[in-house]
């Protein structure tokens, strides 16, 4: 956790060439790093496994896939088989003997969260993704529904997204400098349900949790999102058949409401323009379909 790391640097644990530093001390290229441990090193190593992946295009540079929810990315904490990297490991056919062979995320997508993802099967294509992502120069739009209705038809969010300082987990807007980093979502409209809104967002940056963040501080928490306060009822009437249809959309939708809908990039060998774009998962959809018949034929006053 980040307190043992403080806790070790404090306790002359970790030496930067061979002397005790503070923790404020700024890493320089040439520095050597040694950090004093009393457990051994997890070893880690990704273990191929068979899990049926949604691929949406591929060939000998990249893979297109499509994420489904309750799907994490990347080995880890408490997650360490069953993964999205697990799954292309066995898909590439990774084994000690293939040494070569192995996936290389480009960028990620929050378990809960569906959608497009690309993903680079040699180095050369990852460093050319990489830095179409580093660029801007990568459109990726998002759907979302979310608490409440906008002023404006569309528009652009810009704050710095920042670990929150309480929950480490969780991210939020700061002033600018203050800390995190520069972040920005554009915005449109595509309808207005009077109570929630979908939009599409389209990522001028990609820090973690960004629209999830950058739509609760602009007041449009996303729908069902527990991690930031959407699996409430932010808008509406106090009438109990509306609590009642909001509770049956939360159990059909029993995430946030945001999919990755569209990816669009500069192919890393043909330098061509390629487009991808995806259809809402059953459960988005069917709570987009509540919404619009509700809106247009239901009074929850009655």
């Amino acid at each position: 956790t980040r307190n043992r790391v403080q806790n070790a640097i404090d306790d002359g644990k970790v030496l930067v060439n061979g002397n005790a530093v503070k923790s404020n001390y700024k890493v320089k290229p040439g520095d050597d790093v040694e950090v004093i441990s009393f457990e051994e090193p997890r070893v880690f190593e990704v273990l191929p496994e068979d899990i049926p992946l949604d691929i949406v295009y591929e060939d000998k540079d990249l893979i297109i896939l499509n994420k489904p929810c309750g799907f994490v990315v990347h080995p880890g904490h408490g997650n360490y088989t069953g993964t999205l990297v697990n799954a292309l490991a066995h898909h590439m056919g990774v084994s000690p003997e293939n040494g070569e062979v192995r996936p290389w995320l480009v960028h990620r997508i929050d378990k809960d969260t569906t959608g497009l993802m690309v993903v680079a099967k040699t180095e050369i294509a990852m460093n050319k993704l990489a830095l179409q992502f580093k660029d801007h120069s990568i459109e990726r739009t998002y759907n979302a529904l979310v608490w409440g209705s906008f002023a404006a038809k569309e528009g652009t969010i810009v704050g710095h997204v920042g670990r929150s300082t309480r929950d480490r987990k969780m991210f939020m807007v700061y002033p600018d400098g203050e800390h995190g980093k520069h972040a920005v979502t554009h915005y449109e409209v595509l309808e207005d349900f009077n109570f929630v809104s979908l939009v599409a967002c389209k990522l001028e940056t990609g820090r973690t949790h960004q629209i999830r963040v950058h739509m609760k501080h602009a007041g449009h928490t996303l729908f069902n999102d527990s991690y930031y306060g959407g699996d409430k009822i932010l808008k509406g009437v106090v009438f109990s058949k509306y609590k009642q249809f909001i509770d049956n959309c939360f159990v059909s939708l029993p995430r946030q409401a945001l999919h990755a809908k569209s990816l669009g990039f500069v192919h890393p060998t043909t330098n061509e323009w390629v487009q991808f774009n995806s259809e809402l998962p059953a459960d988005f959809q069917t709570v987009l379909d509540k919404w619009r018949s509700v809106s247009k034929a239901y009074d929850f006053t009655k």
